[in-house]
């Protein structure tokens, strides 16, 4: 029986033809990207290059579903105030709706929309049963007690009601939330489930909390898949990572994990960036660093490394840079800073179209998002599957099969961009469409 829409919310199904993409512009010039836009030029030319069929195009063209609420939530002054949330939903052709939640002042339609169709290439190129979704709450975390966080969190759980479910839609965390997140929001989920199916609905989310049935290693999973990822292209350019200057730009959940593992493999951290400054310095501590972020809300001001200005930070000469911040912060202008060998794209959609143009020219090597930032989901369907066995994996497992898709994902991307001469986003939006367009010829398109 197809799910029913909560009765609040405003539910878009529409399909509609993939023409040829206008080019769009750089956001270093001075003028707006469209995050969705973006994605549909560099689909576009996945879809050249690998022959995707019309019918495919079509369907993919846009979300099945765009989810948008308006709802109320109290604050600590005793105020209310309305909140906007989104979950689009791209497509499940294989398997459940799957992507974050993130709640950030920036969130947009447009935004949450490119997200979500990144999250169904990603699913598709690791070769996980999820579909493609993503969400959000236009709100600012920072200025918001843990009480107002939670208030917005089962307020807007309760609103999107049906449309989110361990076998629909499964929501997890991403910027601005994290595993109390996603607590509060299978809470809520479960108190609207009969009294003896609550504990059977637990995966309504991943990345919670071990005690409120999470997975080991999901807190450092994406920055974990980042370093994974790096190995797979050093193992390939026979490069040793002992020694290896990065830097990194963003330091939250992915940025400052993935420091800290691949400094423990001999890397050294000369450069961090984010909302806040940036710095710079011969060794970084990251550990110390992200004890210090996490008191202190940003890398200003942290007296163990010298202030620098954003184009000081782009161009320290180093081996690695880690983007792991918001969308489109690498344009033209930053991508002739560069003095690095291979961009390692934590973040989605860091780099514009005229900044990748810019670094192939220069023969610097990119590790795209939907490659290099799918352990988090990766590891989320591990956790996915530890609910519903009523199992629980040690770490040295989750951390084997993460490798172990990675280093397959990794071996097809290159595959691909070898046979199609193409870069290794084309190449991975590629092998994703070739998995999704299978799927379709097996089942067909309804009626």
């Amino acid at each position: 029986m197809a799910k029913k829409p909560a009765s609040n919310v405003r539910v878009q199904s529409r399909f509609t033809p993939i023409d040829p993409p206008k080019p769009v512009g750089d956001s270093s010039d001075g003028g707006e990207l469209n995050f969705f836009e973006v994605h549909l030029e560099q689909l576009h030319r996945a879809m050249e290059a690998n022959g995707t069929v019309p019918k495919v195009r079509l369907v993919l063209s846009e979300p099945k579903n765009e989810i948008i609420v308006n709802f109320p939530a109290m604050m600590d002054s005793g105020e209310y105030r309305l909140f906007t949330g989104y979950r689009i939903q791209h497509n499940n052709i294989l398997g459940p709706y799957k992507g974050g939640i993130r709640y950030s002042e920036h969130v947009t339609r447009e935004e949450v929309k490119a997200l979500s169709a990144l999250m169904t290439y990603k699913c598709a190129l690791m070769q996980i049963p999820f579909g493609g979704a993503k969400g959000g709450v236009r709100c600012n975390p920072r200025v918001l007690s843990r009480n107002e966080v939670e208030r917005i969190t089962r307020r807007f759980t309760h609103d999107l009601g049906s449309n989110i479910g361990p076998e629909y839609d499964i929501p997890a965390p991403d910027m601005g939330t994290n595993a109390q997140t996603m607590v509060w929001m299978m809470d809520t989920y479960m108190n609207g489930q009969d009294i003896t199916k609550k504990n059977a609905v637990r995966g309504v989310v991943t990345g919670k909390s071990l005690t409120a049935g999470g997975s080991v290693g999901r807190e450092k999973a994406t920055g974990q898949g980042v370093v994974f990822a790096l190995d797979e292209w050093a193992d390939e350019n026979n490069f040793s990572l002992d020694g290896a200057r990065f830097t990194v730009q963003g330091f939250g959940n992915v940025g400052s994990h993935a420091a800290r593992i691949l400094s423990k493999a001999g890397g050294i951290l000369v450069g961090v960036s984010d909302h806040t400054g940036s710095i710079c310095d011969e060794n970084i501590d990251p550990e110390e660093l992200a004890a210090y972020v996490a008191a202190n809300g940003g890398v200003a001001g942290y007296a163990k490394a010298a202030s620098c200005t954003r184009d000081d930070f782009f161009g320290l000469a180093c081996d690695v840079f880690i983007p792991a911040a918001l969308e489109f912060q690498i344009g033209a202008h930053e991508a002739k800073l560069l003095r690095c060998r291979v961009i390692v794209e934590g973040a989605n959609g860091p780099t514009t179209p005229a900044g990748d143009v810019v670094l192939e020219s220069r023969g610097i090597t990119v590790l795209p998002d939907i490659f290099a930032n799918g352990g988090g989901v990766v590891v989320s369907y591990f956790e996915w599957v530890q609910n519903r066995r009523s199992e629980s994996w040690d770490l040295k497992e989750v951390d084997t099969r993460l490798r172990a898709k990675i280093q397959d994902a990794y071996a097809r991307m290159r595959a691909k961009a070898t046979a199609l001469a193409v870069p290794n986003r084309i190449a991975a939006l590629a092998c994703a469409l070739d998995r999704l367009q299978a799927s379709y010829a097996e089942r067909g398109i309804f009626p």
